[in-house]
């Protein structure tokens, strides 16, 4: 890379951080200003014909930094790190501080040989990467829980937390400038999937995988206690996401263990100022929605359907393209609005800070569909970004 394209992206992340540290988060970012968003690369797994999966050699894998602010159709890949990543696990595995000075990346699986070929093993790895640096770089590599999986900064930009699936556990990291310290590992005692903080910073929400409960967490400054409370919801829950205002959790009911099987899905609906949060209604969407957000907007949320794009091409379920659905949030009340189509095997989904557009990654085109919030509809675009392999996962900047 020449002087002039780093002169150009300095600039790009100098206005990223005043805009950042003079404003409030929630606004649309002005044209022209640059905003990022992370895109894990996995380029170790794939599924043939059969549906069987494969397992390729290591050293491909990748996180691409990209710039969806300038240009919101016509997203750039700034910056791309030579750092292992998973698409075993939900997508959610890495995420970006409310100031947009650092990315963590949590690596969940490790590989190692086995015989002639390769196997993943849990690893308990979380980058560190400095994104004020020209070009970002990584700084720090910190040992968390094993297989670390679905994260979340909270609004302070103060502390993270990470579901570690093969540890039963979830990772406390308290964030002060650029240096991220491990607190402690909470013993959830089952397997989590994806953690979430509320807006407030006092409560967070796990997702108890093969239990198909939801824990609630107690955050008291770096204290963060599981009170053995939960609320059950719907089958395999894999992903989930908080209202800005936080009177609703949204919860993506897998159905089949991380899997496409052909039968509807749901999306859980809970109520988090009822005493206790209760489940107040489930939404069908579809077959295995996986990949799933809530705009910064608060009035829509999006449900990736995976739809078999990654089954056996004879099984009756599959399908060489997937879909997202459209939810439409009124107060309390969530409806399935309109479904668009996307690509082979979606995982990671990420709207805009203006809640105007949604990046879409799909795994097996090795490409990003670009889609277009229309009221609270979904419109794609017909665009796309080209990537440089398999995107397993994406996140956004936490939102302020």
């Amino acid at each position: 890379m020449d002087k002039c394209v780093y002169r150009r992206i300095a600039a790009w992340f100098a206005a990223a951080l005043v805009g950042a540290l003079g404003g409030c988060m929630n606004a649309p970012v002005a044209p022209g200003k640059p905003e990022f968003m992370l895109i894990g690369i996995d380029d170790k797994v794939t599924w043939d014909a059969s549906g069987k999966t494969v397992f390729r050699a290591p050293g491909k894998d990748l996180v691409s930094i990209v710039d969806i602010g300038t240009d919101p159709l016509a997203p750039k890949i700034v910056a791309s790190l030579p750092l292992m990543n998973s698409v075993f696990g939900p997508p959610t595995n890495l995420a970006i501080t409310p100031d947009g000075t650092l990315a963590l990346v949590a690596n969940s699986m490790d590989w190692q040989k086995d015989g002639t070929g390769w196997k993943p093993v849990p690893d308990n790895k979380l980058y560190v990467i400095d994104l004020t640096a020209i070009p970002p770089r990584l700084i720090d590599t910190i040992t968390v829980g094993k297989q670390p999986s679905g994260m979340s900064i909270n609004r302070a930009g103060n502390l993270a937390l990470i579901a570690n699936r093969a540890d039963n556990s979830v990772s406390v990291l308290r964030i002060a400038g650029k240096k991220v310290t491990l607190v402690e590992n909470v013993v959830i005692g089952e397997q989590v999937a994806h953690v979430a903080f509320t807006p407030d910073g006092k409560r967070a929400l796990a997702a108890k995988f093969p239990n198909h409960k939801i824990a609630l967490l107690a955050v008291d400054g770096e204290k963060v206690t599981y009170g053995k409370q939960d609320i059950p919801v719907g089958l395999w829950p894999y992903n989930l996401d908080i209202t800005p205002d936080g009177k609703l959790a949204l919860i993506a009911d897998n159905g089949n263990s991380g899997a496409a099987d052909g039968h509807v899905d749901t999306v859980s609906v809970i109520d988090l100022e009822a005493n206790p949060p209760r489940v107040i209604d489930k939404v069908v969407v579809g077959d295995a929605p996986e990949g799933f957000a809530i705009s910064p907007t608060g009035k829509l949320a999006v449900a990736v359907l995976l739809l078999g794009t990654n089954a056996p091409k004879t099984e009756w379920f599959y399908n060489r393209n997937a879909k997202v659905v459209a939810l439409r949030i009124d107060g309390k009340t969530v409806t399935r609005s309109n479904e668009v189509e996307v690509r082979g095997l979606p995982e990671g989904v990420v709207f805009s800070p203006d809640g105007q557009y949604v990046y879409v990654g799909n795994y097996m085109d090795s490409d990003v569909s670009i889609l277009r919030v229309d009221g609270d509809r979904l419109v794609n675009t017909g665009r796309s970004l080209a990537l440089p392999g398999q995107p397993a996962s994406m996140r956004g900047r936490t939102v302020k």
